[in-house]
C-alpha cells in the first residue's frame, strides 16, 4: 500500500515510467506478431510446392569438354517405368513436360487465356499438395489412353467461362485440339513469394493434361522434369541421389543432372525471417532498455527526495529489507502496469497491421507471455540499484539530509 501511495503522489513521474515500458513491450509484441504471421504465410505458400518435393532435370550448360553432347532431355518414359521400385527413399514420382514458350493460348467460344500448360502424371496433384475443388483428378486410364482431358486453374476458369459458370465437361481448345475440362484446381496464394521475387509463376493459370497426350502431339518420349516426393524431409538428399544415380547409369553418364528440393528454399526462408526478427527484436530491446533506464532514473530521484522519510522509518525500527522491498515493489508495479498496457497496445497494433496489410496475422501469445516476464524483470533490475541504495542509508545521515 505504501508503494502505491508513493506512486500516486508522483503521478507525472509514474506515467512517464509506465509509458517507457509500454512502448517497449508493445514493440516486442508487434515484432513477434508480424514475425509469426509472416512465417505462417510463407510456410503455407512453400507447402503448395510440397515440402518433400524434388525436381530433377538435365543440366544443359554441361562444362565437361569430353562429354558427348546429346540431344533430348536425358529423361524418357523408359526411365520413368524403371523408377517404380528402384529408390527406397522416394514415395512417388510424376513426369512433367511443357512447352518452350512461357505461356500457351487457350480459347473457348471467343474467349482467350494465356496459360501455363503442363503434361503430368497421376501423382502430380498429390506431390504438389494441389486439390481439385470441382470435378476429379486424372486416372490411369486418362494417362494410358492419352485422353484429351484437362484440369484447369481458377483464373483460367474465370477468364474462359466466367466466375459463376461451372466449367466441367466444357471444351477448351489448344490449337486444333479439343480438351474437355474434368476438374478445377483450388486457388493457391503465393503473393508473399511473388513480392519477394522468389516466384513469378502464376500457379492459378495452369492447365494440366496427361503427359502422354502432350508427348503424342510432339511425337517425343522426352520428359523435361521429374518431380518426386521423398518419404520424409530428412530423406530428400537420399531420394535425389538415388534418382540421379539411376538416370546416370541408364544413360551411361552421357547426361549430367540437376536436383533441386524444397529444403534449400526452407533454409533460405528461415535465414531471412530469422534476420528480420533479430533486427526487430534488437530495436524492441533498445526501447525496453530505455524504459528500464527511465524507471532507474525516476526511482533514484525518488530515493533522493524521500531520504528523510527513509531515515524516519529506519529510526522507528524498519529493517533494510523493508525499505528494499518498498522501492522494488514500486518499480515492479510500474513495470507490470506498463507491461499490461504494452500488451494491449501490441495486440491492437497487430490487428491493425493485419487489417491494413490484408493478412490475418493473429496474436503471438507466446511473445506476449515473454514480454510480460521481461517487463517484470526490467522493473526489478531497474529498481534494484536505487532500492539497494535507499536500504543502506543510515538513519542519522538520512534525518540530517536537507
Amino acid at each position: 500500500m505504501q508503494a502505491l501511495s508513493s506512486l500516486r503522489e508522483n503521478k507525472l513521474r509514474t506515467v512517464l515510467s509506465v509509458i517507457g515500458i509500454t512502448v517497449g513491450i508493445a514493440a516486442v509484441m508487434v515484432v513477434g506478431t508480424v514475425s509469426e504471421g509472416v512465417n505462417k504465410y510463407i510456410y503455407a505458400e512453400l507447402d503448395t510446392y510440397g515440402l518433400e518435393t524434388i525436381w530433377i532435370y538435365r543440366k544443359w550448360d554441361d562444362e565437361n569438354p569430353f562429354r558427348t553432347a546429346r540431344k533430348g532431355s536425358g529423361i524418357d518414359n523408359d526411365d520413368l517405368n524403371s523408377m517404380r521400385s528402384c529408390c527406397p527413399s522416394v514415395r512417388r514420382v510424376t513426369p512433367v513436360v511443357y512447352a518452350d514458350d512461357d505461356s500457351i493460348q487457350m480459347r473457348s467460344k471467343g474467349k482467350f487465356s494465356n496459360v501455363n500448360l503442363e503434361g503430368v502424371g497421376i501423382h502430380y496433384l498429390e506431390i504438389n499438395h494441389d486439390r481439385v475443388t470441382t470435378g476429379r483428378d486424372f486416372r490411369k486410364n486418362d494417362i494410358q489412353r492419352r485422353k484429351p482431358v484437362a484440369i484447369i486453374g481458377t483464373r483460367v476458369s474465370d477468364e474462359l467461362f466466367g466466375k459463376h459458370t461451372n466449367p466441367l465437361r466444357r471444351v477448351i481448345r489448344w490449337g486444333d485440339i479439343r480438351l474437355t475440362v474434368i476438374g478445377v484446381l483450388e486457388f493457391e496464394s503465393r503473393d508473399i513469394l511473388t513480392q519477394l521475387g522468389a516466384d513469378d509463376y502464376d500457379v492459378n493459370k495452369r492447365v494440366l493434361i496427361p503427359y502422354t497426350l502432350y508427348q503424342q502431339q510432339f511425337g517425343v518420349k522426352d520428359i523435361h522434369t521429374l518431380q518426386a516426393e521423398a518419404i520424409s524431409v530428412d530423406k530428400i538428399e537420399d531420394a535425389a541421389r538415388e534418382l540421379t544415380d539411376l538416370l546416370s547409369r541408364r544413360h551411361n553418364n552421357h547426361y549430367e543432372y540437376v536436383d533441386e528440393s524444397m529444403k534449400g528454399w526452407i533454409e533460405t526462408a528461415e535465414d531471412i525471417l530469422g534476420n528480420i526478427s533479430l533486427v526487430g527484436l534488437i530495436a524492441a530491446s533498445i526501447s525496453l532498455f530505455v524504459g528500464g533506464l527511465g524507471i532507474m532514473n525516476i526511482m533514484g530521484t525518488s530515493v533522493v527526495e524521500r531520504t528523510r522519510e527513509i531515515g524516519i522509518r529506519k529510526a522507528l525500527g524498519a529493517y533494510r529489507r523493508d525499505i528494499l522491498a518498498q522501492f522494488l515493489m514500486e518499480a515492479t508495479v510500474v513495470s507490470v502496469v506498463g507491461g499490461v498496457l504494452g500488451m494491449v497496445l501490441g495486440i491492437l497494433a497487430g490487428y491493425s497491421i493485419g487489417y491494413l496489410s490484408g493478412y490475418e496475422l493473429g496474436i503471438s501469445w507466446s511473445t506476449a507471455f515473454i514480454a510480460m516476464i521481461i517487463s517484470i524483470m526490467v522493473g526489478i533490475a531497474s529498481g534494484y540499484i536505487p532500492a539497494h541504495r535507499a536500504s543502506k542509508l543510515k538513519p542519522v545521515d538520512a534525518l540530517r539530509y536537507e
